[in-house]
């Protein structure tokens, strides 16, 4: 079991529980050895006085505070600790907010709250079951390791999480960091923006944090493997280059394409048709438009079609591209602004009318995506 870092009470109006703080995260970064180049000699950093040149014993080191040049202020941790008396062994809830109002940037770092004995674990149940239902933090003060910390108590996978947070004027105006963000001015066509729309919506997946990993840190533990072995060490790949404004247009297609659409099923026709869809009030999939019906004659018109094929398969096990090359392959209407599931509704639904098999139970997601 790991060791808390804090312990002190947790308290919200007249209820207090005793609780201790534990880190949530940890750095897997690999740590390097500083040593003299042809040697393994390890070199090490000292603390020396500046004028002297000695060593200095870490309980000789104070912290002092700079009024002038070569002056300064010592000051003791006791006295800091003294400035905020009792907050550094109290996290005291001061109030409940909805945890929709606040802005990512806010939150810095996570750690887990547990209740410092089984005897405290139906006051802890309490509000964190509270905060669960109530979709609310509640906002408090404590100070730690010197430091005074704005946090956010909240209701996270059955156990109560604190965040440290930034305070305000501790976040940066990105307007007044970045000089070149684009004005007021900047405008893309209607053309280009249904295309990274439908770029985006190729690309979508669910969030699952297993699928992503550190892979610098394993390139690294390769190198240090394949020197280890004296074997040769494959370099990885050069980072893409920044697109080019004037392409941009065969950009987007060439990216739609790499995503798994077939070659001429995106471009700008069929952007300006997605546009065009919404205005012109047909439903998305309604199968009463031509495009439906000439889906369904092309359906039953070939034995061996690409709508036989969608029916004799399962198509649960499809990506969301391939269920989009076929719906394009039977020219199925609004296809580019579905989802995998209205994708693979529409093409069982489109084969069922074939006569391919039994029409099949009609789905409430169908309609497109707005």
């Amino acid at each position: 079991m790991a060791r808390p870092i804090w312990s002190g009470i947790l308290s919200f109006g007249l209820v207090s529980v005793p609780v201790s703080l534990y880190a949530a995260t940890e750095d897997h970064t690999v740590h390097f050895r500083q040593i003299q180049r042809g040697t393994s000699d390890r070199v090490r950093n000292l603390r020396v006085n500046e004028r002297t040149g000695e060593e200095v014993a870490f309980g000789d080191i104070v912290k002092g505070f700079e009024t002038a040049e070569g002056e300064y202020v010592v000051v003791e941790p006791e006295e800091l600790d003294q400035i905020s008396p009792g907050r550094s062994k109290t996290i005291e809830i001061t109030g409940f907010v909805d945890l929709d109002q606040v802005k990512p940037i806010f939150f810095d770092k996570t750690y887990y709250l547990g209740p410092k004995g089984k005897e405290y674990g139906k006051v802890y149940t309490l509000l964190q079951k509270a905060l669960e239902q109530a979709n609310r933090a509640g906002i408090a003060m404590f100070s730690m390791r010197g430091k005074e910390y704005l946090t956010a108590v909240r209701a996270e996978n059955g156990i109560l999480t604190a965040h440290t947070m930034h305070f305000a004027d501790e976040v940066r105006d990105p307007h007044h960091e970045i000089g070149n963000l684009p004005d007021g001015d900047t405008t893309v066509s209607d053309r280009e923006l249904t295309m990274a729309e439908q770029l985006i919506e190729m690309l979508a997946v669910d969030w699952n944090p297993d699928d992503y990993h550190d892979t610098f840190e394993q390139k690294v533990h390769e190198l240090i493997a394949a020197k280890q072995s004296g074997t040769d060490f494959a370099a990885p790949e050069a980072a893409p280059r920044p697109s080019n404004v004037i392409d941009l247009m065969d950009i987007l297609s060439r990216s739609l394409e790499s995503a798994g659409r077939p070659a001429g099923a995106v471009g700008p026709e069929e952007a300006e048709q997605a546009e065009e869809a919404p205005r012109s009030g047909r439903a998305a999939a309604g199968g009463k438009g031509a495009a439906s019906r000439k889906a369904a004659a092309t359906t039953r018109s070939s034995g061996k079609g690409s709508g036989k094929k969608a029916a004799a398969e399962d198509l649960s096990g499809l990506t969301k591209a391939e269920l989009y090359k076929r719906a394009g392959e039977l020219d199925i209407p609004h296809r580019s602004t579905m989802t995998r599931d209205q994708l693979q509704a529409a093409l069982e639904e489109t084969a069922a009318r074939a006569g391919d098999r039994p029409a099949a139970k009609p789905r409430r997601h169908l309609r497109a995506a707005s």
